[in-house]
């Protein structure tokens, strides 16, 4: 087996997902594809026809984000037309589970230089789940009764709920999270933390839509947040069918009596944003002969898979199966990069590991800057190596919840 090596990495900034809000809305999702594959040809001067895959994630791949983006953006971008590319949907598990497969397939030695990464425009969400399962559909099973009677999937909002109420977890406690990862967010941003992996995007008659992160509430107190009612409490008790099925009525099929208590909202939850993010991979033998210099390695990775109904509590068990693959303690891992989908999924996380939390979302994480669905997990794995080259560490984990149940996970090492 070869090692798999990270060369760069790059993103976009996360803009608001919303349209005729947010400084990315009006851009086409496989133009901002093309943005950061775009950086990684012109940052490593890569010759693309030697690019033997593209493997990007977008999760909802109807209307602009459909038609195989990764392959339309490598075109967008000039690509030689050799370089290939496929698209695929993990949910917001995507981005790692991309980069986990072009890893794999260099460590195999079927190919030698893969870039890896996702897209999503959130700012388009609403739109195209209207076009692609209808509003009373828009669940996970996509209307599918036989399905939904053996694992009722609720929405992720109203299962952060459940599973606050099922572990104790108070709104403070959520709350609180939420303002350090503002406050670390911001830290970040001030000092520049995010600079090396950042780049910019223009429109097409060249003026800048964005250079920097748009979604980040710096000025967020215990006390702001305090005002904000739950976001997912009058949701749960929509009818969704002719039956009488909620959202609420398919937590308690699989939890008879939970009295969910609703402690999610917008200052909690993941921000709705728009956002591209790609890594370049390389093999040993592809990087020498370009002059590559690697930034780390892949260690390991997982996947795993937990209960749908639930939905999000996968990630603990994808970290400790890692963790195994890698021989590693937690205790080795220098920087933990959990993804905020929802403050509960981040506070159970590092308790249930008893982690120190100093090493967890050290630069913030999608409660303050956002959550690009299938775009983050390699957003993460790029802020993590950044984090580890800029205080010298050694091993960083990221993992993430993705809906239907799941986990990916990866251990990279700084070179």
């Amino acid at each position: 087996m070869s090692e798999a090596w990270i060369i760069d990495a790059c993103r976009t900034p996360r803009g608001i997902g919303k349209q005729g809000k947010g400084a990315l809305a009006d851009i086409h999702p496989q133009q901002l594809g093309a943005t950061v594959l775009a950086a990684l040809r012109d940052r490593n001067e890569l010759d693309t026809a030697a690019v033997d895959d593209i493997i990007f994630g977008t999760s909802m791949q109807v209307g602009p984000q459909g038609g195989d983006l990764a392959r339309m953006a490598a075109l967008d971008a000039g690509y030689d037309i050799k370089a290939s590319g496929v698209t695929i949907d993990r949910f917001c598990g995507s981005g790692i589970t991309t980069t986990n497969m072009a890893a794999a397939a260099i460590a195999a030695g079927y190919e030698d230089v893969v870039i890896a990464g996702g897209c999503e425009m959130m700012s388009l969400h609403p739109m195209l789940g209207e076009i692609q399962l209808g509003v009373r559909g828009a669940l996970m099973d996509a209307g599918n009764l036989r399905l939904r009677a053996q694992h009722p999937q609720t929405h992720q909002g109203v299962a952060a709920d459940a599973i606050a109420t099922l572990e104790g977890i108070s709104r403070q406690a959520l709350d609180e999270l939420a303002v350090e990862s503002q406050v670390r967010a911001a830290r970040a941003i001030a000092e520049g933390r995010f600079e090396r992996s950042l780049v910019p995007v223009y429109h097409e008659d060249g003026r800048l839509a964005l250079d920097r992160e748009e979604f980040p509430r710096p000025g967020t107190t215990l006390e702001g947040l305090a005002k904000l009612g739950p976001s997912f409490e009058a949701m749960a008790d929509v009818p969704l069918d002719d039956a009488g099925t909620t959202l609420r009525s398919m937590v308690l099929a699989r939890y008879p009596g939970l009295d969910i208590e609703h402690v999610h909202h917008a200052g909690n939850s993941s921000g709705v944003v728009d956002g591209a993010a790609a890594i370049l991979y390389a093999s040993p033998e592809a990087a020498k002969a370009r002059g590559w210099r690697p930034r780390a390695r892949i260690v390991a990775m997982a996947n795993i898979g937990d209960d749908p109904t639930l939905m999000l509590n996968a990630p603990v068990p994808a970290a400790l199966k890692v963790l195994a693959r890698a021989g590693l303690r937690k205790e080795d891992i220098d920087v933990w990069e959990i993804n905020e989908a929802f403050s509960v999924v981040a506070e159970k996380f590092q308790r249930d590991l008893a982690l120190d939390r100093d090493k967890v979302n050290i630069n913030g994480g999608a409660m303050a800057l956002g959550h690009p669905i299938a775009a983050t997990g390699a957003m993460l794995i790029g802020t993590a190596l950044d984090e580890l080259e800029r205080t010298d560490g050694r091993y960083g984990l990221i993992t993430m919840c993705a809906a239907g149940g799941m986990a990916p996970a990866v251990i990279i090492e700084r070179i």
